[in-house]
């Protein structure tokens, strides 16, 4: 890994590390990020071989997002436990590629050891940051993720990283956390906060905005849900200035989003 990394990738690092190890959810006691919360098909999550364990950190599905098809090179950004890059595995087939990229080694550990043990050989896991992608350019078809751009401090790097890595025409398919309006000082700074995928999030505008700078065109924001259990479990308590900002415009403003553009061919 070549980029350096800040106290921000230091914080959610060592979050999910703790995570994987405890098989807690992404965001606290709630199981907001885990599959049992709905974030997937059924018939998705039944391909799973019997006895693996589900184990997700996303706010979303970007696999049917995708659309994959077999043949294709997939990377995940954030891949985490190696979740989405399985079901991946399964879509694009013996032909087909798939890359997952996590900058906490216990996630790599426990992704690679998962893939052993289901016999997969279209699947990779690199550990690198997403700001600085272990993956040449231009030799990727679709890029994934499920709630990891939003942890980033840097986002612009990461949309220029995927920019460059996908092939002309490639697809971006995501599931991340935006907000309609800005978030207080006092959630932004707070590093608990953005491990627990709200400080991080930007206005859905800023979104769209970093990525057509990348070069990103046909982009689509759609939003989804995000309930207040999971808005309290990443705030941990933090105490707001009332009389400046309050827990309600916090809930109206994050939410979690599909996310979708595409590198012109």
């Amino acid at each position: 890994m070549t980029e350096s990394p800040t106290p921000i990738h230091d914080a959610v690092r060592e979050h999910y590390a703790e995570r994987i190890k405890s098989s807690a959810s992404c965001c606290g006691p709630s199981d907001c990020c885990t599959p049992e919360s709905n974030l997937y098909p059924t018939d998705l999550l039944a391909t799973l071989p019997e006895g693996e364990s589900a184990v997700s950190y996303g706010c979303g599905d970007p696999i049917t997002l995708a659309a994959l098809q077999p043949g294709q090179t997939v990377l995940d950004l954030g891949s985490g436990a190696g979740l989405d890059c399985f079901f991946a595995a399964q879509k694009v087939g013996e032909t087909g590629k798939v890359i997952g990229v996590d900058m906490t080694p216990e996630m790599i550990e426990r992704a690679r050891s998962s893939a052993k043990r289901m016999n997969l050989t279209n699947v990779e896991f690199r550990q690198g940051y997403i700001e600085d992608l272990p993956v040449e350019s231009g030799t990727v078809d679709v890029i994934i993720s499920n709630c990891v751009i939003n942890l980033s401090p840097d986002k612009t790097k990461v949309f220029s990283e995927t920019f460059r890595v996908l092939k002309p025409g490639g697809k971006l398919a995501v599931s991340d956390i935006v907000t309609d309006g800005p978030l207080p000082d006092e959630v932004k700074k707070s590093l608990s906060a953005w491990a627990g995928c709200v400080a991080g999030a930007v206005e859905a505008k800023d979104y769209i905005a970093m990525m057509e700078a990348a070069g990103f065109t046909n982009i689509s924001i759609q939003p989804v849900f995000f309930d207040k259990q999971t808005v309290d479990d990443a705030l941990g308590g933090m105490k707001l200035d009332a009389s400046r900002y309050s827990k309600d415009e916090i809930y109206k403003a994050v939410y979690s989003a599909k996310i979708t553009a595409y590198k012109p061919a």
